[in-house]
């Protein structure tokens, strides 16, 4: 055997081909599908007819939920079911000849938008209902392209020829609701937390209903729950009934003391909502290992936002400390949820006592949230019962932290684009008073920056006394030779001839002479009241042989500037006196003043 190595050969190895994915066969048209969110749902399309085309959309939605699909939530299910169910109702209804997915065609799906149309549906619900339908077919054409119609190939590239346009906005609540609300959320919270853990003094003295009490604790402390039917509980509630002792909320008194029960949940979700400003969907789907990362008063809140597609998984920091914080307040909240997660799988933050048993999750808050805003008294600013909706919530924190940071682009838009935050949470109703008040002292700024200096008989003197407050219209030692008429003009004194903001430095200025009375560089005394009273007699002798229109672009500005803000400034006397100068001086005005 040689001990030279030999030349060796690169491995291969042999290509592998890819099995085409089989199409899913659905024979049945009524079965489950286990969501990625929201548990599982039952699907029934027994009733749906033509036949062959209820099993081609079943197929298509079973393989569109199923792990790694666009669909994955439960409420999304339901509501891809519900729109089958109107498509195929109204094929039946226009007697249409289709059996299968092959006889689809464009015509079908337009039809059924304009049917939606004439049911009155807006133009972003209908958007939403043909792009099920559309969204189904695209995915039944992925499966088996032979099965689509060319025609209607073309069809899918689109929803409707029309545009959904732009929805309006939900408006937050007003700052004195959002009071109301933090105020009854955050003294219901307290209160619960107190309850957690406390002793039932109604029974004290009483050994029997105490022992029964006892034997019913034990078996909420062993299983999570008791049930209503249980021997224990039944002999605890007779044993009150016959002692005239309230029983009314017995089940929920005895599973309040271990549990959070179903009538703590909107205090809970107001006050996390208000204090971060998390979505309802996101706040919803809290884990138990949701903190992190605490640092100098603040801890990073990690939620999941399902409809993010690509970046599901969003963090945002808090403030964390007291259980006033919300930092704090998810803390305390994961501790009393502790005993109530032994007895459910899963990692849900949110485990509470409802009827029956123990439950993990929040589902439906749309009756208990109002309920608990009228059990609270809280109204809205026409004093009616207020209609409470988590996502208005969330506005509200917005418009809140909107108004706190002065409306900041670069502050407020914590978690979206400039663009967004504008659109979604800056413009709405509630912050137009604080645009347009915005928008009106931008104007009055601007009209303060254009407007000449005027300086009454008082106030010229103390600037003759203490030069240096002309800065920065003026150096002090031009003050004096400005006030002596050195630097008049026809209306004023000029303190800047040659530095107009009306033309290129150095220049003289080459405004018309009742440009002054737009132009900061001027300075209007009382020597030069007799000049603009005369101006203002010949602008208004102008009136009658000029046209409305014409007066009011040469010499409307002026005309207001001179009687709203010129004439103001000085006392009737002075203005007297500078009329009979005026008279007695005979002023003429420039040869520009009649061009």
């Amino acid at each position: 055997m040689s001990e030279r190595p030999r030349k060796g050969r690169p491995v291969a190895f042999a290509p592998i081909t890819p099995e085409r994915p089989q199409p899913d066969p659905v024979f049945g048209l009524k079965f489950t599908i286990e969501a990625r969110h929201g548990g599982t749902v039952l699907v029934d399309m027994t009733a749906l007819d033509p036949r062959p085309l209820a099993i081609a959309f079943a197929g298509a939605l079973r393989r569109s939920a199923a792990l790694g699909g666009p669909i994955g939530a439960a409420s999304v299910i339901k509501q891809y079911v519900q729109v089958y169910r109107h498509f195929f109702a109204w094929l039946a209804d226009e007697g249409l000849k289709v059996v299968g997915v092959s006889d689809l065609r464009a015509v079908h799906i337009d039809g059924f938008a304009s049917a939606l149309e004439r049911r009155g549906m807006g133009p972003i619900h209908r958007h939403m209902t043909v792009s099920k339908i559309i969204n189904t077919l695209r995915a039944i054409e992925a499966d088996r392209p032979d099965r689509i119609a060319p025609e209607l190939h073309e069809r899918l590239r689109y929803t409707l020829a029309t545009s959904a346009g732009r929805s309006t906005p939900r408006d937050a609540y007003s700052p004195f609701v959002a009071r109301a609300l933090r105020d009854a959320a955050r003294a219901d919270v307290e209160a619960m937390f107190r309850r957690l853990g406390a002793d039932d003094r109604t029974d004290e003295g009483d050994p029997a209903i105490t022992a029964a009490r006892a034997d019913v604790e034990a078996i909420i402390a062993r299983q999570g729950f008791i049930v209503a039917d249980q021997p224990e509980l039944k002999s605890l509630y007779f044993m009150r009934m016959r002692r005239n002792l309230p029983t009314a909320t017995l089940i929920d008194d005895l599973h309040g003391r271990h549990h959070l029960l179903a009538r703590d949940l909107p205090a809970l979700l107001v006050l996390l909502t208000l204090e971060t400003g998390l979505e309802p969907e996101c706040l919803k789907t809290l884990t138990v290992d949701c903190l992190a990362n605490a640092h100098a008063g603040t801890v990073e809140l990690r939620y999941l936002k399902r409809r993010a597609r690509g970046a599901e998984h969003k963090s945002m920091r808090i403030r964390d400390g007291g259980g006033g914080t919300p930092g704090g307040l998810i803390r305390r909240l994961i501790d009393a949820t502790a005993a109530a997660r032994e007895h459910l799988p899963g990692d849900c933050l949110w485990a509470y006592h409802n009827v029956g048993g123990l439950r993990a999750g929040i589902v439906d808050l749309k009756y208990p949230l109002p309920a608990w805003a009228r059990r609270c008294g809280i109204v809205d600013d026409n004093g009616k019962p207020l209609h409470l909706l988590l996502s208005r919530l969330r506005k509200t924190h917005k418009a809140l932290w909107y108004t706190k940071t002065e409306g900041h682009m670069a502050r407020f838009a914590v978690g979206h684009t400039r663009e967004v935050a504008a659109r979604h949470y800056a413009d709405l109703p509630s912050l137009r008073p604080l645009h347009e008040a915005a928008v009106a002292d931008a104007f009055r700024e601007a009209v303060a920056a254009a407007m000449p200096t005027v300086l009454a008989p008082t106030a010229e003197q103390a600037l003759r006394e203490a030069p240096e407050q002309a800065a920065p219209l003026m150096s002090a030692d031009t003050v004096g030779p400005l006030l002596d008429g050195e630097q008049d003009v026809w209306l004023a004194a000029c303190s800047g001839f040659h530095s107009s903001p009306f033309s290129e430095a150095g220049s003289p200025c080459a405004q018309p002479f009742w440009g002054c009375l737009d132009c900061p560089n001027a300075v209007i005394t009382a020597r030069k009241l007799p000049a603009i009273l005369a101006f203002l007699a010949f602008v208004e002798e102008q009136r009658p042989s000029l046209p409305a229109s014409d007066w009011a672009a040469k010499f409307g500005r002026v005309h207001s500037r001179i009687t709203t803000q010129v004439l103001p400034v000085f006392s009737d006397a002075v203005i007297a006196d500078a009329r009979w100068q005026m008279e007695s001086e005979r002023l003429y005005l420039p040869p520009e003043a009649r061009a």
